[in-house]
């Protein structure tokens, strides 16, 4: 054979495994472009139930459909995501499951250094997850001052600090080397801890403060009364500053809040309002009108609104909608479902 042709037959083979190692289309797992529902349970473990983005592909049960009898554990609480993996909060079992975000094949468990977590952030390989311990009204003499921050070394998956609160925490994000930390239930204070001080501070914004966005410097908290109307609290990160947006009467019954494309979101009852960032008054119109009985789960993505509707004592049902209010795709989930995760 001539040397041209060979040097010829090397070229192709060169580019050949040139283009396939450039080519990124390849499928990263089943679980790939679509979301996750979590599912809180009741009485027996937690689920995540999976959807693809165009609807054709729906999984029930994620995490038994790939680990066979293996569970994540009760009260399954939220899903943070660092990479390619995914980490499942299940606060009535003190375990955080590690699984790979894209096939949900078991990976590892967190199982010491926690009491009763919540939720979680991650920041340059390690997670911050808060602890509610013993709660208010299990323990009240220590309940509203034990909780904590878990600091996780992700690369080890083991708890290697803690970050101590004195007051109570759940939800949080995480801005510019701090977390903001609310607490729904007997706390008045929005926190800021400083993860490489461990500095703590406080901000008075009244009780019932629960879900929690960050747009342009400023943090968006709605504040979620058991009874009557709340409001939406803004705190502007630079100087600590507070404005209100209280919510009329009509509008009883807030839950849920989320920000997508310079528009809030917030649901009251079983109906959806938006209104601009900029507005200092709420919409009182309701953008989508749902069966839900009891939204438990809330979140607005890709031009799409996403309901959970949550049932304890059967399956729940996730309500997908369009954002001009039209139903794109009802679901059956599992037991308790609470909230919505994206998966790219």
């Amino acid at each position: 054979m001539k040397f041209s042709k060979l040097l010829l037959i090397a070229l192709s083979i060169s580019l050949f495994v040139s283009c396939s190692s450039d080519d990124d289309d390849s499928p990263k797992g089943a679980y790939a472009n679509g979301f996750f529902i979590l599912n809180e349970g009741s009485t027996d473990a937690g689920t995540v139930s999976f959807s693809s983005d165009d609807f054709s592909i729906f999984t029930k049960d994620a995490y038994k459909a790939e680990n066979g009898s293996d569970v994540l554990g009760n009260f399954v609480q939220n899903i943070f995501f660092d990479g390619d993996r995914a980490y499942i909060i299940a606060g009535g079992s003190n375990v955080i499951t590690v699984v790979n975000r894209y096939t949900f094949k078991l990976i590892a468990k967190i199982d010491s250094g926690l009491a009763n977590p919540r939720y979680g952030v991650t920041k340059d390989g390690k997670a911050y997850v808060t602890n509610a311990n013993t709660y208010s009204y299990i323990n009240p003499e220590t309940g509203d001052t034990d909780d904590y921050v878990a600091v996780i070394n992700l690369a080890t998956n083991t708890v290697e600090s803690k970050i101590d609160l004195n007051a109570t925490a759940n939800r949080l994000i995480l801005e510019d080397g701090k977390l903001y930390i609310t607490e729904p239930n007997s706390s008045t204070k929005l926190l800021i801890v400083n993860i490489a001080t461990k500095a703590v501070e406080t901000v008075e914004i009244g009780l019932r403060g629960d879900s929690i966005e960050e747009e342009n410097g400023t943090l968006f908290i709605l504040k979620a009364p058991y009874t009557g109307s709340g409001e939406i609290v803004k705190v502007k990160i630079s100087d600590k500053s507070v404005s209100r947006i209280p919510f009329p009467e009509s509008l009883a019954g807030t839950r849920g809040m989320d920000i997508e494309d310079n528009k809030i979101y917030y649901t009251a009852g079983s109906a959806v309002y938006a209104m601009d960032i900029n507005a200092t008054t709420p919409s009182t119109t309701a953008i989508v009108n749902t069966p839900a009985t009891n939204i438990y789960g809330f979140a607005v993505e890709n031009n799409r609104i996403y309901i959970a509707d949550a049932a304890f004592n059967k399956d729940s049902k996730a309500y997908i909608y369009n954002l001009s209010g039209v139903l794109q795709k009802e679901l059956t989930v599992g037991v308790g479902a609470n909230g919505f995760y994206f998966n790219d």
